[in-house]
């Protein structure tokens, strides 16, 4: 087996017994990504951001060498290949994720072997249904759809008055949006917007300030920015009132 190249990082790596018992110690505050295309990529940017160590894991060398110095650690490898993810330390971490999703045998592969692993939270990307399956089927602990789900979340915000929405499992929905002719000047416990729309008020924003918690106290006014939750099909019938 050709030999991989060494893990290019941001900081000088650490020598000896204590580099591999501080990874350990400090692995819950680790994310390992597999699969540095647009989605693995900007979610590993978005970790370092966020101060998270990120090992950044991709076939490429142009695109590890492209991402040298953002990541903590980044290297070029084949992540289906046991031997190798275990010299990188992959088996050590507690959170990963397959990001992989063009090549399904690659992914399949690489999420098997996380599995097995034992690692606690393996997430991994799908492009269809069926891969889905599979991976779901491997025991991949949480399977996302990115392209499916932002086409979703962008229908909603093009179809109605929805300033940003998140649709959560089981059927339940927040939705950003402006407040309907019908309650606005009343306290939201007197516009009785729970038992006529079926949704609940939880934030307002008036216009210059910040989001403050809803009450039955407080009155929604013309301008002002709401969040709602409640069930979807209610949440979205409520964003396209007038």
């Amino acid at each position: 087996m050709a030999k991989h190249p060494a893990p290019q990082r941001r900081n000088p790596p650490a020598r000896g017994r204590g580099a591999r018992t501080r990874r350990r110690d400090d692995r819950n505050d680790s994310v390992v990504v597999i699969g540095l295309g647009r989605f693995g990529r900007a979610l590993a940017l978005e970790l370092a951001e966020e101060d998270t160590e990120v090992l950044g894991i991709d076939h490429s060398a142009e695109v590890v060498q492209s991402l040298s110095g953002s990541l903590t650690h980044v290297v070029s490898a084949d992540s289906t290949k046991e031997e190798v993810l275990r010299q990188l330390g992959v088996h050590e971490f507690d959170r990963a994720v397959v990001a992989i999703g063009s090549n399904l045998e690659a992914s399949i592969l690489t999420a098997s072997l996380l599995v097995s692993f034992g690692i606690p939270n393996v997430w991994a990307k799908a492009t269809s249904e069926a891969q889905g399956r599979i991976l779901t089927q491997l025991g991949v602990h949480h399977v996302v759809y990115p392209e499916h789900d932002m086409g979703q979340r962008v229908a909603h915000l093009v179809r109605g008055r929805m300033l940003d929405y998140i649709e959560f499992e089981d059927d339940f929905a927040m939705v950003k949006t402006s407040p309907p002719a019908d309650i606005v000047g009343l306290t939201l416990g007197n516009s009785g917007v729970r038992t006529r729309h079926g949704v609940t008020v939880v934030a307002v924003k008036r216009p210059g300030e910040g989001f403050t918690y809803a009450t039955a106290d407080t009155v929604v006014e013309e301008g002002d920015t709401i969040i709602v939750a409640g069930r979807t099909r209610q949440t979205e019938r409520f964003s396209e009132l007038r």
